[in-house]
């Protein structure tokens, strides 16, 4: 049975449960609400984005200036008609991934931060069961979110995420090669 809060019974989270989510290297995926096409179109290959899907990548390179005590870096991401996908790292993912020619030319040589290697060592138990959420993943993307939504709003478009987002903490380097490349050929395969 869910743990319950306020009384209520509570979905289970999909989140791993040994897992800090104050640190790390992930990739994240976000739905618009019924995977409705509002940023855009796929067109040989490439994506032309809306006026709202412009929105989600201006709002999503801001990120690591809006919170510069987290240490957020951007690697790959891919602003999809229906959703998107990203690669984020933040306070003590350090972990050195030696494949520069995969970043992207607007975060350079951030990745590589000498810290404790938090993604390799013991996973600590996540004490945030249900106090606020803050300076940890899932309240990186609800600033995320709510930017793009407040935007939308101020100019009149329509428009609405799906609730939650995935995330898969990346492990390696292979991992990450792997993950990076899918973000590159989205485009192509969507």
């Amino acid at each position: 049975m869910s743990e319950k809060f306020k009384n209520r019974f509570r979905n289970e989270s999909a989140r791993m449960p040994n897992w800090n989510y104050n640190d790390g290297l992930y990739f994240v995926t976000i739905n618009t609400k019924d995977r409705l096409p509002y940023f855009g179109k796929v067109t040989d290959g490439e994506v032309l984005l809306s006026e709202i899907g412009k929105i989600v990548e201006l709002e999503w390179l801001k990120t690591p200036s809006i919170r510069p005590d987290m240490n957020i870096v951007l690697d790959e991401f891919v602003v999809m008609p229906d959703h998107f996908h990203g690669i984020i790292g933040f306070n003590n993912f350090n972990r050195c991934f030696n494949h520069r020619d995969a970043m992207r030319i607007h975060r350079r040589d951030a990745m590589c931060i000498d810290r404790r290697d938090a993604m390799h060592g013991v996973p600590t138990i996540n004490t945030n069961k249900f106090g606020p959420q803050s300076k940890n993943l899932a309240s990186i993307i609800r600033g995320f979110k709510s930017s793009v939504t407040t935007a939308a709003r101020k100019l009149g478009i329509p428009f609405n995420w799906q609730p939650r987002f995935h995330e898969h903490a990346i492990r390696n380097e292979m991992e990450l090669k792997r993950i990076a490349q899918y973000i590159r050929d989205n485009p192509a395969n969507g």
